[in-house]
């Protein structure tokens, strides 16, 4: 198979501070909704370009979250606050650093 018709299709965050996150998430300008599936466990998830979905769930006892390093290009303007045109490294409430390359 060609890497190059590999591309990403969902990232699950796990966090001890779902609705910290979410409130982060959110003001770079994703739109999550709440969701549940059976008799899983509610959790918030945004639809990125491309159709990536992006999903945070509440990390249990048992679950590591390990580190990750996040990328993510935004519009600028769009953020809360604004952030200006070109790269910036932000830190999400979990300590993950979050590269914005905003526009």
């Amino acid at each position: 198979m060609d890497a190059s018709s590999i591309r990403v299709t969902l990232l699950v965050l796990y966090s001890p501070r779902l609705e910290d996150c979410r409130r982060f998430y959110s003001e770079l300008g994703l739109n999550f909704t709440t969701e549940k599936h059976g008799q899983g466990p509610t959790h918030c998830a945004a639809v990125l370009g491309g159709g990536v979905v992006l999903e945070i769930y509440s990390a249990l006892p048992d679950c590591e979250t390990g580190t990750l390093r996040l990328g993510l290009a935004v519009i600028g303007a769009a953020a809360t606050p604004p952030l200006n045109p070109g790269r910036h490294l932000l830190t999400d409430p979990d300590g993950r650093t979050v590269e914005i390359h905003a526009s």
